[in-house]
């Protein structure tokens, strides 16, 4: 048995997601689809590869990456929220969606994959480590991972904005209301830790600025909502989310274009492989 560590007090309410949050984040994941591709551009995946996706969401991502794999790869993707792997499903002939968690591969073989990515997921998994010993566990030696998420060290722009029209306004609890989204993010340093405690090597670590280009508020949190699956400001009494609302959009003139807002999100990436020789079967197969 595995010892398990009292829950988080930040622990993530799966629940909330309903079909329109899916819907909308199917229809609006463009900025976390692009940072994805760049991360898996590090992979070297080609053809022939079986790639597991980790929190494959509704299945953006994974499309591209089964025409990387083709004509005859895989990429299998897993995710908690049943919603999003339902409209995951059939979206290319080589990606396959399922119910799952990065912290529970027992699903897979040993050595089973040839590459293995998170994008935009990890900052939501509590148990990170124990997530990465799992990747660890079915990649097959000398294959490669790929992880990134919210930096620790930097909030994003949003928030902070978010933060200081709540401050000025005199709302209560402005320093602790969750305007971030995401509640295990990352800082570069810890994420390289991680990976080299899980025993993986050639860690690199890089840091990332993604610009989103919005129409303005309520195009902004319809995004955050569906990406945080409905944990976004879940803190925030239902009377204050209109005056939140308000106080954002007037604070959002700081970065209002003439084409809409512009708003920087703040990453760490990194890329790591799994040893030569680390003792599992590069020819074990996914079940």
């Amino acid at each position: 048995m595995i010892d398990r560590p009292d829950p988080d007090p930040r622990s993530v309410n799966l629940d909330l997601d309903s079909a329109e949050l899916a819907s909308t984040y199917d229809a609006t994941s463009l900025h976390q689809l692009n940072h994805g591709k760049a991360l898996v551009a590090q992979l070297a995946i080609g053809p022939g590869q079986r790639v597991l996706d980790v929190g494959c969401g509704t299945g953006r991502l994974g499309e591209h990456v089964a025409s990387l794999v083709a004509p005859d790869g895989e990429v299998i993707g897993i995710d908690p929220l049943p919603l999003r792997v339902a409209l995951a499903s059939g979206k290319h002939p080589l990606f396959r969606a399922q119910l799952g968690r990065a912290e529970d591969l027992s699903a897979f073989v040993d050595g089973g994959f040839d590459a293995i990515y998170a994008n935009s997921v990890f900052h939501w998994v509590e148990r990170q480590l124990e997530a990465l010993r799992e990747a660890y566990r079915v990649l097959g030696t000398g294959a490669r991972i790929g992880v990134n998420s919210a930096d620790a060290d930097r909030p994003h722009q949003a928030a902070l904005l978010f933060r200081d029209a709540m401050r000025e306004a005199g709302v209560a609890g402005a320093e602790s209301i969750n305007t971030h989204g995401p509640p295990f993010r990352l800082s570069a340093q810890k994420l390289r830790e991680l990976l080299a405690s899980a025993g993986f090597s050639d860690v690199q670590v890089t840091h990332h600025v993604a610009v989103d280009e919005m129409a303005g508020v309520d195009e902004y949190l319809a995004w955050m909502k569906s990406s945080t699956f409905g944990n976004f400001l879940l803190d925030l009494p239902d009377s204050a989310r209109e005056h939140a609302r308000e106080l954002l959009d007037r604070k959002l003139d700081e970065v209002r274009t003439p084409s809409g807002i512009r708003l920087e999100r703040y990453l760490v990436s990194a890329t790591a492989r799994k040893p030569v020789g680390a003792g599992t079967s590069e020819t074990s197969r996914v079940r």
